[in-house]
């Protein structure tokens, strides 16, 4: 009785175990793949929140270094040429 269960077993593990947990990782990977719509809404609030942020920060800096004119920005001033706004 061993000597024919045995072989269904593993044949049974690797034409149908295998695959089954295979394809079940392959769908969980593109499914985790891809951006929802909530992604996409959260991505453009942070992006927006970060630009505000940006923006109170440079506002901080031009109000101290006019208080202070040895005031030297711990971070390089933004480029004018990059355009922060622009969607890809």
């Amino acid at each position: 009785m061993e000597d024919v269960f045995l072989p269904i077993v593993i044949v049974g593990m690797l034409f149908i175990g295998l695959p089954w947990i295979i394809f079940h990782y392959v769908t969980k990977w593109r499914t985790a793949a891809t951006l929802t719509n909530e992604d996409e809404a959260m991505l453009d609030q942070m992006h927006d929140t970060a630009r505000r942020l940006e923006e109170r920060l440079a506002t901080i800096e031009r109000i101290i270094a006019a208080d202070n004119p040895d005031f030297r920005p711990a971070r390089p001033a933004p480029s004018d040429d990059y355009d922060f706004d622009r969607r890809n």
